[in-house]
């Protein structure tokens, strides 16, 4: 692995924010579990990429995470539906990043919450058997 410790800071702190995103989940925080789910699949693809190289990433959307990724390794190209992800990236957040109300209020529905959680949760797992790791992500 080239670069191993900060592909581990990268993969450990996804696995961190997919604990919080359980109990966010369980307590139907839906607005917040679907911007984690993006983050934790973004940490997790970067934790790859940087097992792979040494340089800076500066990219924070999925769909160009795992292009990079599928260049280092085509299996990525099995993840490719989940750059969906990136459509929760501002509008979880922010009041403005919708056309009319707020986050906590819009989101609302948790089959499609727990499908971007699901997601996000693959993506650590693919990673971690990419990165040759024990997989443990429940």
């Amino acid at each position: 692995m080239k670069n191993k410790d900060e592909a581990m800071r990268w993969l450990l702190h996804a696995k961190d924010e997919l604990i919080d995103a359980k109990i966010l989940l369980d307590a139907n925080r839906y607005y917040h579990v679907l911007f984690l789910a993006q983050q934790i699949a973004e940490k997790a693809i970067k934790a790859f990429i940087y097992s792979k190289i040494n340089e800076p990433i500066f990219t924070r959307s999925i769909l160009n995470l795992l292009k990079i990724a599928n260049e280092l390794d085509p299996d990525f190209g099995e993840l490719r539906h989940t750059k969906r992800l990136d459509d929760y990236y501002v509008p979880t957040r922010y009041p403005n990043g919708l056309p009319g109300g707020i986050p906590s209020e819009y989101y609302d529905d948790p089959e499609e919450t727990k499908k971007a959680f699901e997601m996000a949760k693959s993506v650590i797992s693919f990673v971690e058997a990419k990165l040759g790791m024990k997989q443990n992500t429940d």
